[in-house]
């Protein structure tokens, strides 16, 4: 059974975490446990990370939420933010636990699907953050463009109608003006949209926590046969582990604000 956590950098609120949920319920294979949590509360109210100084105050609490994962058994994790909060920082500290994120996991899945991608996003304000993550994975001559939308991470689940149409105009320019052969989605509206926009514009269209998800399940479920185990050698040494300890602030009582699990089938 491979063994797998979606972490929200968020705290809990009604319906984000039923989201995932059902997106993995759908999507993974009979054999993966999926264990959907966010943060607690003492991270603060959080329902999105879109500045920068919302991600530095929540940093803290994704560390302690993949080093609890770590402990637990997990064979990957993935932190649910398209701007990859915190991911070089947790790989640091995840022991033999992989851990993925949204935006480079649809960067590598775009790639392999196309020769040129665009990224429709909500608002430009994500744009310079997320053309930084998209350089250092090395996909940037593969990059058509970004497309705002002008819409909020909570605006997405306001009128499903109006962020629909949004983002199929948004993939339209990229597709007919700037010859995007592939979309990605910045922020995930409902599970299965990526699909119809497919079928409308005639261009594979990746969701963003469908495609973590996906490369969190795929490289878990063959870290021991493949020996795909995350190294520890030079840029990629982690902390001692008597002195993160010692530091008394990797470890909480409770690291996790909700817990939904998504059994595996026997």
């Amino acid at each position: 059974m491979t063994r797998i956590m979606y972490l929200s950098p968020v705290v809990h609120r009604s319906g984000h975490d039923e989201l995932f949920a059902d997106m993995v319920r759908h999507r993974k294979r009979a054999d993966t446990e999926v264990h959907v949590t966010c943060l607690p509360d003492s991270a603060g109210r959080f329902n999105h990370v879109e500045f920068r100084s919302y991600e530095a105050m929540v940093t803290p609490h994704i560390l302690q939420g993949v080093r609890a994962a770590a402990n637990e058994g997990f064979d990957a994790c993935v932190i649910g933010c398209f701007y990859d909060t915190a991911l070089k920082d947790a790989q640091e500290i995840s022991g033999e636990m992989i851990v993925t994120a949204p935006c480079a996991a649809s960067c590598d899945i775009a790639s392999s699907l196309s020769n040129r991608f665009g990224i429709i996003v909500g608002r430009q304000k994500w744009v310079h953050q997320m053309h930084s993550t998209v350089v250092a994975n090395g996909y940037e001559n593969r990059l058509s463009g970004f497309y705002p939308v002008g819409l909020g991470v909570t605006d997405f689940q306001m009128d499903h109608d109006t962020t629909a149409e949004r983002l199929m105009q948004a993939g339209r320019k990229a597709v007919e003006d700037d010859h995007a052969e592939a979309l990605i989605l910045g922020c995930t509206m409902e599970i299965g949209f990526n699909e119809t926009m497919a079928r409308a514009l005639d261009v594979p269209v990746v969701d963003p926590a469908t495609a973590a998800f996906l490369r969190a399940e795929h490289l878990g479920s063959n870290r021991e046969t493949c020996g795909w185990k995350p190294s520890r050698k030079w840029s990629c040494e982690a902390p001692d582990e008597a002195e993160m300890q010692a530091l008394g602030v990797f470890d909480v009582e409770a690291p996790f604000g909700n817990r939904i699990v998504v059994p595996a089938i026997n």
